[in-house]
This record gives structure tokens, sequence and C-alpha cells, in this order.
């Protein structure tokens, strides 16, 4: 009789990946970051426990959305008081603060639960190629597909 493998938290060695979103399309990039993120990558990948590694994303402004989703696609949120209702539209947030279009961008493709957090907390996103976590010694990641 055969058994399923279940990944337990205190096994799980985590690596450090560096991913370079120059030239490379938003949704794609942040799809395949929500896949490292999670660890589906990995043989023991087990959907109850956090088996995935640190992600450090470099050049975010150089991150490209195809058609017109640079005017049309617009970001919403809310102060959570009456009439606290913003919205920017792409072409603002890419030019003010594209770390945050590709934070929100993978955030929206992992799971929305206390799981989902703390897979979150691995990901580092910055605007050039300076990172500052050259002591953990990330590898490079090429996406899928590019």
């Amino acid at each position: 009789m055969r058994t399923t493998f279940l990944a337990k938290a205190n096994e799980i060695e985590r690596k450090w990946y560096v991913v370079d979103a120059e030239g490379k399309t938003l949704g794609r990039l942040a799809s395949e970051v929500a896949s490292i993120l999670r660890g589906k990558h990995k043989a023991i990948y087990t959907p109850n426990v956090d088996t995935g590694d640190h992600v450090i994303i470099i050049n975010a402004e150089k991150a490209v959305l195809t058609g017109n989703k640079l005017t049309q696609k617009i970001h919403y949120r809310h102060s959570l008081y009456p009439g606290g209702l913003k919205e920017t539209t792409y072409d603002v947030m890419m030019r003010d603060k594209p770390e945050r279009a590709l934070y929100i961008a993978v955030k929206g493709m992992l799971p929305h639960n206390k799981l989902g957090r703390a897979m979150l907390k691995k990901l580092r996103v910055y605007k050039g190629s300076d990172h500052g976590h050259e002591a953990q010694m990330p590898e490079m990641w090429q996406p899928r597909g590019y």
C-alpha cells in the first residue's frame, strides 16, 4: 500500500530566486512568481503547507502590459470610509509605483487566506536592478515561455 507524501513545515529547504521583469508581460510573470512562492515547482509540493521559495523581482518598471491595458485597466482601492473609493490607471501606477503593480498582480494569484499571506511575505519587488539580498546568494530564475 502506498502512502501520500505530505511535506512538514520544519523539513522544507527554501531557496532564493531573482526574477528580472525587463520586457516580461506583467500577468504572465506574476503567475510564474506565484507558482514559485507556492512551491509548485518542487516535487514535495503540498497544497496546505507553505513549501515555496523566496523571490526577488528586479526592474519592475520595465514590465510590459499588452494591448490597451496601460490606459484602460484601473486599480481600485478603498479607505473603508464612506466615499473613500480611489482609482488609479496602470499608466500612472507603472510610472509612480511599478513595484506595487507587480505586488498586487502576484497577490491576486495566491490563496486568499493565512497561507497566502505567509507566502506573500517571501516576495520582494524592486524598481531598479539593485536589491541588497546578495548575502542570501539568490539564483536567477528564467520564467517559462520567454
